[in-house]
């Protein structure tokens, strides 16, 4: 099970996180990313990061960090010999990944059906803000497009600061790890014999994604509103300050609340009529709250998350970003990869992973990040193309 995707080609025509990502995913699982780039410049993502000098060589951080795995070429699609060489790609392939607006592909004379022509079976993955139908299907979109669109920023931050982006790209993310699931589950497909046309809609799955906020609406006829750090199910279940630090406190059941104030020796409060059931904590969260951020003022979060642990109420402190990469349960079970030698880049980089374990191993790739194009030749050689004919391409600008 290491590398169940192992022979699976997969052409990756995809640029900045949602498609890469996708196409990351599926290397992790053994198979073979190959990713179409445009001569010259490629995939945007190379340009992007908070390295200036990383960007200028085409090594952006953004791309190095999804790209891990894959070989580059790069292939003119607005020649003619550039076209005939994708199309000779596509017939070695089992997959093509996608995110350009609907109907680019089809203008340029290589879209879906035109390819079933070269790959009878080829399972073609596209990638769009809004579907490859409907009244939005020709708008652009960023992720910061769609958190606002799918209603995810109505419902982050608190009623005083929402809306409120989500911090890192959470909707390219997720249109990227659905579409990861979908194109395994069409390879997962016996005795396939015709192609499979996917069709990712960011919005889509982004709101699939927002499980109870959709569904208190569309069933409660409840409208989700922000709640800052407050679980619209429970209380006390949020974050709580401490003597030293922020503490997540999960307390979803009754007896879990018990065990709480045992811990903070406030039993008093169990029969308080304010508290003492699920929904009289909900109506009084706000003063609940507060009678515990006194108590926890006497101790540190890590002191506090300890205990709560050990009585069997869920808690766990709020890390930073580079704490939470520090922390062994990270650190030690190979979620972070680290590349020695990367063409372009002078130094060492690390990377994260998938977020699996295939029979407790992190699946892993052996390559770093390529540059541009930088196995354009190998992959021409594995077509059938000589020197000559590889030559001849390059002189043309066909790749």
């Amino acid at each position: 099970m290491a590398n169940p995707l192992h022979g699976v080609r997969v052409l990756d025509l995809t640029n900045v996180l949602a498609g890469p990502f996708c196409c990351h995913q599926l290397a992790h699982l053994g198979a073979d990313v190959i990713k179409v780039e445009t001569p010259g410049t490629g995939d945007l993502a190379r340009q992007l990061g908070a390295d200036p000098e990383l960007n200028r060589k085409l090594m952006g951080v953004s791309f190095l960090a999804q790209n891990a795995g894959k070989r580059s070429i790069t292939v003119n699609f607005k020649s003619a010999r550039g076209k005939e060489v994708f199309r000779k790609l596509v017939g070695a392939s089992q997959v093509l990944v996608e995110n350009f607006r609907p109907g680019v592909m089809d203008r340029l004379g290589i879209g879906y059906k035109e390819l079933l022509k070269d790959n009878p079976t080829l399972v073609y993955c596209a990638i769009s803000g809004f579907g490859q139908d409907g009244p939005l299907r020709d708008l652009p979109a960023y992720d910061q497009i769609i958190q606002g669109m799918s209603g995810v920023m109505s419902i982050t931050g608190s009623p005083q600061t929402a809306p409120l982006r989500v911090g890192y790209p959470v909707a390219d993310t997720i249109g990227g790890i659905t579409a990861s699931f979908a194109v395994a589950a069409a390879l997962a497909e016996r005795n396939r014999t015709a192609g499979t046309f996917i069709d990712v809609s960011m919005l889509e799955a982004t709101m699939a994604t927002m499980g109870w906020a959709v569904s208190n609406h569309l069933i409660a006829e409840r409208d989700p509103a922000p709640m800052g750090n407050d679980n619209v199910t429970a209380s006390p279940s949020g974050a709580f300050r401490t003597g030293h630090g922020l503490l997540n406190i999960a307390a979803n059941k009754q007896e879990q609340f018990e065990a709480v104030c045992h811990v903070i020796e406030r039993e008093d409060l169990i029969d308080d009529p304010r508290f003492a059931d699920r929904q009289a904590r909900l109506e009084n969260r706000v003063e609940l709250k507060q009678i515990l951020e006194v108590e926890l003022e006497t101790r540190g979060a890590d002191e506090w998350w300890r205990l709560f642990n050990d009585a069997g109420v869920p808690a766990g402190p709020v890390y930073s970003v580079p704490q939470a990469l520090r922390h062994p349960q990270i650190r030690d079970r190979g979620m972070v990869a680290q590349f020695d030698a990367v063409p372009g880049v002078v130094r060492a980089i690390r990377v994260v992973r998938t977020g699996i374990k295939l029979d407790r191993a992190a699946p892993a790739v052996d390559s770093p990040p390529p540059t541009l194009g930088q196995h354009t030749d190998q992959i021409l050689a594995e077509l059938g193309y000589v020197q000559t004919d590889i030559d001849a391409l390059k002189k043309e600008k066909a790749v």
